[in-house]
């Protein structure tokens, strides 16, 4: 093992990790709270493989955990992500040793890389302060012991890929060496000469004595819907109707992405089945779908209409309890109050409730959740389960609106 890869002392028990960087993710973690009952049973579930698939973006690392539910939790850590600024001076710190380029080739964090980094006012590596955990379980530990087994989890593939610290940080591996080998390509002295041309006019001219005349395009054939030679295999679980409905989709996809729509091109699977449930009302397309999905199907029907009301950003907001800066919650939550205060047939505002980005009036049945996009989603309970119930809006006095309107009988104002 070389001295860039040189082991740090262990932090707790039966530490997950062997690296030095390794460690320093570990010992970040449990630096981070006095909670040693949620850290130990976060060790529990990592070193029993409930943490499942892991999601490594900008900013966020993602994964199901499972609990003492029947589905897994929504467990994520997020740690902020570097400026541009702070990516070019960590990439110029890189850039100007080469033993820095050639240990992270090999795999390996240089130590005295990142005491660069930080004297330059660069943190590569997280700060206690900055993991920020988040679960949709219950538990108001911080973190849960969901989220600590999904940090303990992760610390391992910190082990054997450093660069999963670059992606949390906003760079891929692929763009940090190309962003390197750009600063190692000296800056060329002068620039070329510019080749002769010829006056504009007489270009134009020539061009227009050579332009050939051409043919009238043919008339179009009248549309056909496509005929399949077959009907699809009886153990498919696809109808010749459906197979051709499906068709039919996805060439409207592809025309939306040619235009320059790319929503839908990188859906997910679930996404994709929610899209389709939501744009296909029929039965036999909902139960055929929400099989595909294994969710269940008041789950899944609750997904489709968080869909018809907001996308893929409104599935993310019917599953996910963010946490929104605390000044937007408390100037929305003044404006609801005000409005509130304001109406002719209550003697006494309702009483809202908040906690993280939801606004809840507990005895009308509604409630606003606060979006990725900054939009307000509005929700009414139905036979104690929140839906979706109207399309969202960027004020939460307009949502609110909405969600009562829902909500409101026919004829009364």
């Amino acid at each position: 093992m070389s001295p860039a890869a040189r082991r740090a002392p262990a932090r707790g028990r039966r530490a997950f990790a062997d690296t030095w960087w390794g460690r320093a993710w570990v010992a970040a973690l449990e630096d981070s709270t006095l909670d040693a009952g949620r850290l130990s049973r976060g060790r529990t579930y990592a070193r029993q493989g409930k943490v499942g698939e892991v999601t490594v973006s900008s900013g966020v690392v993602k994964a199901p955990v499972q609990g003492s539910d029947y589905y897994p939790y929504r467990t994520s850590v997020r740690v902020p992500a570097l400026t541009d600024d702070q990516w070019d001076t960590l990439l110029n710190t890189i850039a100007t040793r080469a033993g820095h380029t050639a240990a992270l080739l090999d795999g390996e964090m240089p130590e005295d890389l990142v005491e660069d980094a930080i004297a330059a006012g660069v943190p590569l590596l997280p700060l206690p302060t900055e993991l920020d955990p988040g679960c949709s379980c219950p538990d108001w530990g911080y973190p849960c012991k969901h989220a600590a087994a999904l940090c303990y989890a992760i610390a391992s593939g910190i082990d054997a890929d450093p660069f999963v610290l670059f992606a949390l940080r906003g760079r891929t591996k692929e763009r940090v060496f190309a962003e390197l080998r750009r600063r190692r390509i000296p800056a060329p002295t002068s620039a070329p000469a510019a080749p002769a041309g010829v006056p504009a006019a007489a270009a134009y001219a020539r061009w227009a004595a050579e332009q050939p005349v051409l043919p009238e395009p043919p008339a179009p054939a009248p549309y056909r819907a496509p005929a399949l030679a077959t009907d699809p295999p009886p153990d498919s679980g696809l109808t010749a109707d459906g197979l051709r409905d499906l068709a039919a989709d996805t060439a409207a996809r592809a025309a939306r992405i040619l235009a320059g729509d790319t929503a839908s091109a990188h859906l997910t699977r679930r996404a994709d089945a929610l899209r389709l449930a939501a744009d296909h009302r029929s039965p036999e397309w909902f139960h055929a779908l929400q099989a595909g999905t294994g969710l269940r199907p008041l789950e899944f029907a609750r997904l489709v209409r968080a869909w018809r009301y907001g996308g893929d950003t409104g599935v993310t907001t019917a599953l996910e309890p963010l946490t929104p800066e605390p000044a937007l919650m408390a100037a929305a939550r003044g404006a609801l109050d005000r409005a509130l205060a304001e109406m002719d047939d209550a003697a006494a505002p309702p009483r809202l409730r908040a906690w993280r980005n939801r606004l809840t009036l507990d005895d009308d049945g509604l409630q606003l959740r606060l979006g990725p996009d900054a939009h307000w989603y509005p929700y009414a309970r139905e036979d104690g389960e929140w839906w979706p119930c109207a399309a969202s809006a960027p004020d939460p006095v307009t949502a609110l609106t909405a969600a009562w309107d829902r909500r409101r009988p026919p004829g009364v104002s």
